[in-house]
């Protein structure tokens, strides 16, 4: 079975578009378009990886990233919080609730492959 991706954007073409290029890859697209749902949805299935927005409505992507993070059972999910602001507080607040990786939008879809196969192989 391949690894589980879930992608949490509250943005229905960023989500179509990351959800696209995973799924190319072979890996199985999970989703979620608010931080309520992407906590329901990273507990239930432990994906192996999250792409998490920084901006979404019920809770925000930091708030998301903290929780699951200070889980016992979903810490050791690589979080790759994505903004559409590429301030350096950002990028330092990212890393203070442990996400391990930030990317500004709009990226490549030729760079997230490529963090695809080098994080999932």
């Amino acid at each position: 079975m391949s690894d589980k991706v879930l992608v949490c954007d509250d943005e229905p073409y960023i989500l179509e578009s990351v959800a696209y290029i995973i799924e190319r890859e072979g890996f199985e697209v999970l989703t979620a378009e608010d931080g309520e749902e992407a906590l329901d949805v990273a507990k239930k299935e432990n994906p192996k990886l999250i792409f998490l927005d920084v901006m979404m409505p019920k809770k925000t992507g930091y708030e998301v990233c903290e929780e699951l993070k200070s889980n016992p059972d979903t810490k050791d999910i690589h979080i790759i919080m994505l903004t559409a602001r590429g301030q350096d507080s950002d990028e330092q607040m990212a890393k203070d609730v442990g996400a391990n990786e930030y990317m500004t939008k709009p990226f490549s879809p030729r760079k997230l492959r490529k963090r695809l196969r080098s994080l999932l192989g």
